[in-house]
């Protein structure tokens, strides 16, 4: 009896074991070793369940320590294994303790609650058990956003959880657009602060409008074609402000929200003009070509890289198409608002995306992916080649690079001499 206080965090080795998730028929082929022992499935998912019990229990330790460490081992778990089963048992508890965590935790322990709550969403997809959890939740998460005492980086988190979670569940539009207006009075006040001469900048609540505004930029493409309208007329003529931000973080969050928009509105309207245009295209340019001395190389290089596609959505409606791979599947991304919806979960789940976008349902159904592709261990296996051959084939390629590579140095050499 008693709580388990010695259970071991959740590790990458954990997260390496691909059988423990109920949906393991469709795990990666590099999970499947060649020759190897058979895993026992079933031994291996009771520890993983036994461990995470135990981390439940850990969330309501009377240390602060203890129960953001329980809150950071159920988010590993939660981002790289499938535990829909496991959540529907407890998924009430889990609620109360990310609640519980929530209201009487500090700065810490509020962001790694929040974002568990994402995660449970996630898991638990577009149901009406994520209603129940959000319908919870969503007051608090609200209040702590709109909580002026509480710390930035918790109201930061709970304002990406209230948009996340507002995205995956709601059904209900009256509901969407009270969050939306929520986050929609955080982000303004970054307009505000830009026309106030007198006032200093504040790089401290900066962190919570870029949170603010990719929450509501993410809830907006969920939005009915007149909302979005009346949000584009509201918006697109106050947004520019901000491209002149000292944050490189808020100028490239403005930036793809512009771009975003312009997208949007070229659907609902082709003939769609925007009177600024010139002026825009004029301050994209300059950010996608900045050379300023004092800013660091590697922010110039990202800055110049976003700026580019941003100018090019702007003035060519076009957009650079991107393709992830995952397993044996192909996704292309193709647009903006598909581009803000992948960005938004790539940072929540991390590593466990392409896991997620092979066997999460919710998370197929978002990117139209259809049902999860199912692989028996021997398709998978005749998917992988075998060690000996991939160590050919990467001698092979090392060569070659190394060949080019002294043949360009060979060239570098030659330069000045004359014969």
């Amino acid at each position: 009896g008693g709580q388990p206080r010695n259970v071991q965090p959740f590790s990458d080795e954990d997260a390496s074991i691909e059988t423990m998730s109920h949906c393991s028929g469709f795990s990666d082929p590099a999970s499947f070793t060649e020759d190897g022992p058979e895993v026992d499935e079933e031994a291996t998912q009771e520890d993983l369940e036994y461990k995470l019990k135990g981390f439940i229990d850990l969330t309501l330790d009377k240390s602060a320590k203890t129960r953001q460490a329980a809150l950071e081992s159920l988010k590993s778990a939660f981002s790289s294994k499938i535990l829909y089963e496991f959540i529907m048992e407890r998924r009430l508890t889990l609620t109360d303790s990310i609640e519980r965590c929530i209201k009487k935790g500090k700065s810490d322990e509020q962001c790694a609650a929040a974002g568990l709550a994402c995660l449970l969403c996630v898991q638990m997809g577009s149901g009406i058990e994520s209603e129940e959890i959000f319908k919870t939740l969503g007051p608090l998460l609200k209040k702590i956003v709109c909580d002026g005492t509480a710390s930035i980086q918790a109201r930061q988190a709970c304002a990406t959880c209230l948009g996340i979670c507002c995205f995956i569940v709601t059904d209900d539009i009256t509901e969407l657009y009270s969050t939306m207006e929520c986050l929609e009075n955080i982000f303004t006040k970054a307009y505000q602060r830009d026309r106030d001469t007198n006032g200093v900048p504040s790089t401290h609540s900066t962190v919570l409008h870029i949170s603010a505004l990719l929450a509501w930029t993410l809830l907006l493409t969920i939005c009915p074609m007149n909302e979005v309208k009346k949000k584009i007329e509201t918006h697109l003529h106050k947004l520019p402000s901000l491209l002149s931000c000292d944050d490189l973080n808020m100028r490239i969050a403005a930036g793809e929200t512009l771009a975003l928009l312009f997208e949007l509105a070229r659907e609902t309207d082709a003939d769609f003009f925007y009177e600024d245009m010139e002026l825009l295209t004029e301050k994209l340019r300059a950010l996608a070509t900045d050379g300023n001395k004092h800013r660091a190389k590697v922010d110039k290089r990202k800055q110049r890289s976003v700026f580019r596609d941003v100018l090019r959505a702007v003035e060519e409606r076009d957009f650079p198409t991107e393709m992830v791979k995952f397993g044996p599947e192909r996704m292309y991304i193709d647009c903006w608002v598909k581009k803000q919806t992948y960005d938004t979960f790539k940072e929540i789940l991390g590593s466990g995306m392409q896991y997620h976008l092979q066997s999460n349902d919710f998370l197929r159904n978002v990117f139209e992916l259809g049902p999860p592709v199912m692989l028996d261990a021997a398709a998978l296996k005749t998917m992988k080649i075998s060690r000996f051959e991939r160590h050919l084939y990467n001698s092979a390629a090392f060569k070659a690079r190394t060949k080019a590579r002294s043949k360009c140095r060979d060239k570098r050499a030659d330069v000045g001499e004359f014969f």
